[in-house]
């Protein structure tokens, strides 16, 4: 048996997540031990951001209008659902 503390936010979100994908967290976790044995080490790849401003290169004003144009754009045609969706393309 193992046991995990995790805080009320996170286990809220990922029960309604693996319920959304047809399991439950108990399972999630089972599957993410087999799969780590089977890997030898993490499933996913980690990585760690040494600075995260050169996530973004930096734009003059005439760069960003047109980028914002652009965005506006498709958010007009429904092409984005959210924010971060809108910002993930931008970078």
């Amino acid at each position: 048996m193992i046991q995990v503390r995790v805080d009320d936010e996170l286990k809220i979100k990922s029960d309604a997540l693996f319920r959304a994908l047809g399991t439950d967290t108990t399972s999630a976790i089972r599957i993410f031990l087999a799969q780590a044995v089977a890997n030898n080490g993490f499933p996913f790849e980690i990585k760690r951001r040494e600075n995260i401003s050169e996530l973004y290169k930096p734009l003059s004003e005439e760069e960003m209008m047109a980028v914002l144009d652009i965005a506006r754009e498709h958010s007009k045609q429904g092409k984005y659902r959210g924010a971060a969706e809108m910002l993930s393309d931008l970078k």
